[in-house]
């Protein structure tokens, strides 16, 4: 494969150069991973400290999605608001329960655009060949994973790089999204329930909803990310790896989803990636120029089969603040594998727990 190199930041365009700092937004989804840990936080200091609590089953959960994070968003904070703890905020292993590991990085590869929209579509076609059956009435959808989150933390004066260790992670959810459990280091013992009455827009009955016709399926992509992110290009990409990441795509959306992702300016490959379980593959990325950030989709190499994702650091932000500079290009912020995506007949109930 003939590399492309990506552009160096001296040749970035420079036009919007007088412009205030770059806040680093979140894409679609990227926020409901904070709010997810902010409100297990939240209940679990509840619990120990406010009686009460324990007898209001109904409060409120915020959806379970999970992506990386340097600085907890406003939006993440405000939703917490005074309820939240110092440890929950400062985003050590002592206010998430995760233990740190080894910093998480890689070798920066070389992207090329070259024999891009090949692949994509040969990941589209070896979709549609494997389409999952759809949850029969009372099912619901089982996913697991390995991941890991790279961050700042702050302890007084003293900030560093931290990455978790590499865990386990397993969701349950009903195919309308509004029942879900999560089982994963840092949370309650037994798991914390993702009963929620907000609609999702990764639930299995949404996405049924989406049409399969690419240039149909990438109109709405864009209307569902308008506002998100660094532009609408990199918006709209995000939302598709959310789509195809934790989630339950119906038969026949993945393989548009590839097809429509094909059709997003600046979309690469590179050559080889590798995701949290430590396969290797080909990956299709999109770099985050004002974030600095490339987020990658690893495919298997043979069967072009979806293997997980992952975001590194490429460059550091023109306008990063003091913490932002403390991550350097080759660290990655948030690393996931797919290793099991299958229905199960009840919450909480494992695939190997079925006859």
């Amino acid at each position: 494969m003939n590399a492309t190199p990506e552009p160096r930041p001296t040749e970035w365009p420079h036009k919007d150069a007088l412009l205030p700092p770059v806040i680093r937004e979140l894409p679609p989804g990227r926020h409901e991973f904070h709010k997810e840990r902010l409100m297990a936080q939240i209940h679990a200091d509840t619990e120990r400290t406010t009686p009460s609590a324990r007898q209001n089953p109904a409060r409120p959960r915020a959806p379970w999605w999970r992506r990386p994070v340097l600085v907890l968003p406003l939006a993440a904070c405000a939703l917490a608001g005074a309820l939240v703890t110092g440890s929950a905020l400062r985003g050590d292993e002592e206010g998430t329960g995760l233990a740190t590991g080894p910093l998480l990085t890689t070798q920066v590869a070389t992207a090329t655009t070259h024999g891009t929209g090949g692949l994509l579509q040969r990941a589209s076609a070896a979709a549609e060949q494997t389409p999952l059956p759809a949850p029969r009435p009372g099912q619901y959808i089982y996913i697991e994973s390995v991941t890991a989150n790279t961050y700042v933390r702050t302890r007084g004066d003293d900030s560093e790089v931290v990455s978790e260790k590499l865990h386990r992670r397993q969701v349950w959810e009903s195919p309308d999204g509004h029942k879900g459990w999560l089982v994963e280091p840092g949370n309650p013992k037994g798991g914390i329930t993702l009963d929620t009455k907000v609609d999702r827009d990764a639930a299995y009955d949404a996405l049924v909803t989406l049409p399969k016709d690419p240039d149909a399926l990438l109109r709405r992509i864009y209307a569902m990310s308008e506002g998100q992110g660094n532009g609408p290009d990199q918006a709209a990409f995000s939302t598709i790896g959310d789509l195809i990441s934790e989630s339950y795509p119906p038969a026949g959306l993945e393989a548009a989803l590839y097809q429509a992702a094909a059709k997003i300016p600046g979309v690469v490959t590179l050559d080889d990636a590798v995701d949290a379980a430590g396969r290797h593959g080909v990956a299709i990325a999109r770099l985050d120029e004002k974030a600095g950030l490339r987020e990658e989709w690893i495919f298997d190499r043979k069967s072009l089969t979806f293997l997980g994702e992952r975001t590194v650091q490429i460059q550091v932000p023109r306008h990063a603040n003091a913490e932002d500079r403390l991550i350097k290009p080759g660290t990655i912020l948030f690393t996931s594998a797919v290793t099991k995506r299958t229905l199960v007949e009840g919450m909480k109930e494992a695939p190997s727990q079925r006859s």
